[in-house]
């Protein structure tokens, strides 16, 4: 009996196939709350709706607002391709394209339990395996984001796990395939979100010195690599210069989200009146001033803020820290004026996540994992990016897979503390 309730439990297609139910349930549930006639167009109302739609008018890629403002780097290309994909196949601003793309989010986000699977094969054991992709399968922020955003979020999460399960992998192949392999994953992760890219030098490096360590491998494989990577971002590269006449490598946005997050609107003594309507406001100087000299302004705002406010961003940043492991800046008083239960079990899930990967890093650490740094590279590294400028759940959620496979590594320590983690993964000393 035991033996079959193990093998039902580390069954990886019965815990996908859950994770996929879970999330089409709630998907079904919340879509019927929402009125049809708004259903195929206020989920497309952001900036991968609107290039997504100029995409499928033959515009080109352009237009992140709600208006043909001309060409953009506000995105890269992959995931606004696929929506402009869904609208012609199910038509533009449809249900059918929303309830496409969302189920096209949703199996993103259950195949995510396959690389967060073998990852904790890898560096624990079958239990945490089985127990990360089971906490995958139910984590609030997975079941949720595949539905409440139009954007690339769930296949974000998905390819961030994929490259770990790589690099993991890597670490002991010698082989020039794999490397080229690799480097043509990480060109898609770029191409998809940018921000994954915080991890490239970490896992690449990592990998690079586990085979250099071993002296069976050439420096060229890593070096083929990151070739790669670069390559597959060169035509969009291009692609900016020749439209903007000036180099923007993948995304041109980042000055006006650091704008976002440092402006006089958080500074209590500031005496600039706020526009009536901020959005239609911004709108109009990014249409005077066009995108590059849009964000050339927001940089100039957003450093002049940071640079005159040092204590002040003290303090944002400690905010911006908090909102990204709970969900909110004052998480005790957004959970007692949650107005329903799911805002509560997601403030409490992810507290507990957070708490769960610190045990995690430490039960590593303590048993001297060769997998510690590139584990742990994910919650130091990643959210860097954040603090600087605005934090969400969403924004987090492409390390989340790596955070539960390290909160299945701390619970494992209560049920097989002397056999949690196997002796291959230990170090020789």
């Amino acid at each position: 009996m035991n033996r079959q309730i193990l093998k039902i439990a580390t069954n990886l297609p019965l815990i996908v196939t859950v994770s996929l139910v879970a999330r089409l349930a709630f998907a079904i549930d919340q879509a019927r709350k929402m009125p049809v006639n708004l259903v195929g167009l206020v989920p497309f109302l952001n900036e991968t709706g609107n290039i997504a739609f100029s995409l499928a008018q033959g515009h080109g890629f352009s237009s992140p607002w709600w208006q043909e403002t001309g060409p953009t780097a506000w995105l890269t290309p992959v995931y606004p391709w696929i929506v402009s994909v869904v609208y012609r196949i199910f038509g533009i601003h449809t249900p059918h394209a929303f309830y496409a793309v969302v189920l096209m989010n949703i199996i993103f986000s259950a195949a995510t339990c396959a690389p967060i699977y073998f990852i904790g094969k890898r560096v624990v054991g079958l239990g945490v395996a089985s127990g990360a992709a089971w906490l995958w399968a139910i984590f609030p922020n997975a079941i949720l984001i595949p539905y409440e955003w139009v954007w690339d979020t769930s296949l974000s999460a998905l390819v961030m796990a994929t490259i770990l399960w790589a690099t993991l992998e890597l670490a002991e192949s010698v082989r020039l395939r794999d490397w080229i392999l690799y480097g043509a994953l990480w060109g898609l992760a770029l191409m998809s979100n940018p921000s994954l890219g915080s991890m490239l030098p970490v896992l690449l490096g990592w990998a690079a010195y586990r085979g250099l360590r071993r002296r069976d491998l050439r420096l060229t494989r890593p070096l083929f690599a990151l070739g790669i990577a670069l390559l597959c971002c060169a035509p969009w590269t291009i692609r900016n210069y020749v439209a903007f006449h000036k180099f923007v490598p993948l995304r041109s946005n980042f000055p006006l989200e650091l704008w976002a997050g440092n402006n006089d609107s958080f500074d209590p003594n500031s005496q600039v009146v706020p526009p009536a309507d901020p959005a239609s406001e911004e709108l109009r100087k990014y249409v005077r001033l066009g995108e590059t000299a849009y964000m050339a302004e927001k940089w100039r705002i957003a450093t002049i803020f940071i640079r005159t406010h040092p204590r002040l961003e003290v303090v944002l940043c400690g905010r911006r820290f908090v909102a990204m492991w709970t969900g909110l800046e004052n998480p005790v008083e957004g959970f007692q004026d949650a107005e329903t239960n799911l805002v509560r079990v997601v403030l409490v899930s992810n507290l507990l996540v957070g708490i769960g990967t610190i045990l995690g890093i430490a039960l590593l650490i303590w048993r001297r994992s060769i997998y510690v740094f590139p584990l742990a590279a994910f919650p130091v590294v990643y959210p860097l990016l954040y603090y600087a400028t605005h934090p969400s759940l969403r924004y987090r959620h492409p390390i989340d897979p790596v955070l539960l496979i390290l909160v299945a590594t701390a619970l494992s320590s209560l049920f097989k503390p002397r056999h949690a983690i196997p002796a291959a993964t230990v170090r020789n000393t």
